[in-house]
Parts: structure tokens; sequence; C-alpha cells
């Protein structure tokens, strides 16, 4: 009874440790709500949004960044006619990085 009782709190503790730490485990994560792959934008004013999360640093060419408590960033830029990329980077406090990339299209 009592091996019982020591491997239910041993099993227990190591699950709650696992759930605290799944944020250290599992690195930033970012989601781009705006611009759309291959997007067409007439006039060439584009509004790039989105939410990272588990992050210290969003880079959008290389620029910073600055998200709301909440994770959500938006930033308004202009580009000329003809096709552009677009790499949105978010860094973990690890260096870990996830990257998107969209290209535009302004006619």
């Amino acid at each position: 009874m009592t091996r019982l009782l020591i491997l239910v709190v041993f099993v227990s503790v190591l699950g709650y440790g696992f759930v605290k730490a799944w944020a250290l485990l599992a690195g930033p994560t970012l989601s781009l709500a705006s611009p759309g792959n291959d997007a067409s934008i007439p006039g060439g004013i584009v509004t790039v949004s989105g939410k990272a999360t588990r992050t210290v640093a969003l880079k959008l060419d290389g620029a910073t960044i600055l998200p709301d408590e909440n994770g959500a960033f938006s930033s308004v830029l202009t580009f000329p006619h003809g096709a552009s990329i677009l790499t949105i980077t978010a860094t973990d406090r690890f260096g870990r990085t996830v990257s998107k990339r969209r290209t535009i299209f302004v006619p």
C-alpha cells in the first residue's frame, strides 16, 4: 500500500512538472492573420498582423515589432509596385526561432 502511494505521488509530481515545463520545451509559435500568401495588394499598403507566443524577439524583415501582452502584433507597411517577400521571425529566450514568409504583389 505504501509503495502504491509513493508511486502515485511520484507520477503526479512528474506529470505536474511536465505540464509546467511545456512552455520551455515547446519553443516559440507564430501565426499570421494577414496578409495571405501570394496576395495582391492594390495601392501597396499592407497590414501585417498575427500572434506570437513564448517569444522575446519578433522581427519583420529585420525590424523589431512589439507585440501586446497577449502576443498579438500589427504593422502597416507600404510597398512599391511588383513582388515583395515578407519574412517574420520569432525567437524565444533560448535562441530557438520560427519564421514565416509571405509573398505579396502590388499591381
